[in-house]
């Protein structure tokens, strides 16, 4: 690995963390990213404390830190009386029990801090506007070729990583060519301004300095402050139809306010006069394919399993992923054991975090007789006991896999 550089496809999150990762360990990184621009889509994400130790220990805190908000608690609401149904603390309670904070973002400024990181190394290159197309094994390495402005190079590598997210082009080169599917959820996504007439009516539903989910059985709502507290990320959740295979698209919110049926006029209020709203499809990727290549091919985030966001956790699955694939292939002799051990590793931690989601889900539409139950558990639960419900994901570090190091 010291004589043929690492190569990853993608320059998101998942592939700057793995470019400093490797770094880290004195391992040359090429990173091909297919857009022009280095630009990031989306707008808030949530960092639980699994993911903000390891962005500690690769030196992107504090960067990340100074546009964050460090909210004080996870808070669920009635989306129809608005009553506080349950309350994780975060905050300084946080970093006492996970050892690590709890931070809301932008997504933007998650990736720029990376970047930044990744510009200051002298083992990591990177290249905008270009494709990794084919992949050829051969002695002790991949014969990798990139595809930039209509001409075709070819790279020697010790490891390509595919960190090209969802509609992944290179989940190809290890195995059959499936591609992502459409979950039947819609996310519908905008940001308000703290100081701003809607700011104000947020303010009067919930707390500015927490995370706020809110409840009802056809949609549910999370909000949070990102942009170290001068804008509202709101994010809220339906049932859909598939619309174009890309990230985002502008679309008229009737069919969000139609499912908020019920809602409290306060609430119905801020989403009908927010806006405008843009709607992303919630696309899956079959998470028990393979996600590695004997050759030393190897995909991360949601190129290997993309996820509904109801656990909050794509992105720090992300970062896990690069963080321990580094380690893993660094300390090993033979690099393709490393990659079946860290595949199987890993996939055991992603599907219970899936798992995770699918409950949230579940708990979050929930009706009727069912909500009862559900508003019956979450007032016998205490603050601290929700908490440690949590222990297993936020207080997860990478020396907790097998092979893993700290």
């Amino acid at each position: 690995m010291q004589s043929r550089p690492v190569v990853i496809a993608g320059a998101g999150i998942s592939g700057l963390t793995a470019a400093l990762a490797f770094a880290r360990h004195g391992v040359s990184v090429r990173i091909h990213e297919r857009s022009p621009v280095l630009e990031e889509v989306g707008a808030g994400l949530q960092l639980s404390p699994n993911a903000t130790r390891i962005l500690d220990r690769l030196g992107v805190l504090d960067l990340v830190s100074a546009s964050a908000v460090r909210p004080e608690a996870v808070v669920l609401r009635d989306a129809a009386t608005l009553v506080e149904r349950a309350r994780v603390p975060l905050g300084a309670a946080a970093e006492r029990r996970w050892k690590a904070p709890y931070l809301v973002a932008h997504r933007a400024d998650l990736q720029s801090a990376l970047l930044v990181r990744a510009s200051e190394s002298p083992l990591i290159e990177i290249t905008t506007g270009a494709t990794v197309d084919t992949v050829k094994p051969q002695a002790n390495g991949l014969n990798v070729s990139v595809m930039q402005g209509g001409i075709v190079s070819h790279e020697q590598a010790s490891l390509l990583i595919a960190a090209d997210g969802v509609w992944s082009a290179s989940r190809r080169h290890v195995g059959p060519h499936e591609k992502s599917k459409f979950s039947g959820e819609l996310a519908w996504r905008t940001t308000i301004p703290v100081d701003s007439e809607l700011g104000r009516q947020f303010a009067g539903l919930t707390s500015l300095t927490t995370v706020t989910t809110f409840l009802h059985p056809g949609f549910h709502l999370v909000a949070y402050p990102i942009r170290a507290g001068h804008a509202v990320n709101l994010v809220a959740f339906t049932p859909g139809t598939a619309i174009a295979e890309q990230w985002s698209g502008e679309t008229d919110a009737g069919a969000l306010r139609r499912a908020m049926h019920g809602t409290a006029p306060a609430l119905s209020r801020l989403v009908q006069e927010a806006g405008p709203w843009t709607v992303w499809p919630l696309h899956t990727v079959d998470p028990s394919r393979p996600w590695t290549a004997a050759s030393g091919i190897v995909l991360i985030g949601d190129a290997a399993h993309a996820m509904t966001p109801f656990a909050a956790q794509g992105a720090a699955m992300a970062i896990e992923d690069a963080y321990t694939l580094a380690d893993a292939v660094v300390a090993a002799a033979d690099t393709a054991d490393a990659l079946v051990q860290w595949e199987a590793a890993r996939k055991i931690r992603v599907a219970k975090v899936a798992r995770r989601g699918a409950v949230n889900h579940f708990a979050w539409h929930a009706a009727g007789p069912v909500a009862l139950a559900r508003n019956l558990f979450l007032r016998l639960k205490s603050p601290a006991s929700l908490a440690a419900d949590l222990d297993w994901l936020y207080g997860w570090t990478p020396s907790d896999w097998p092979g893993g190091r700290l």
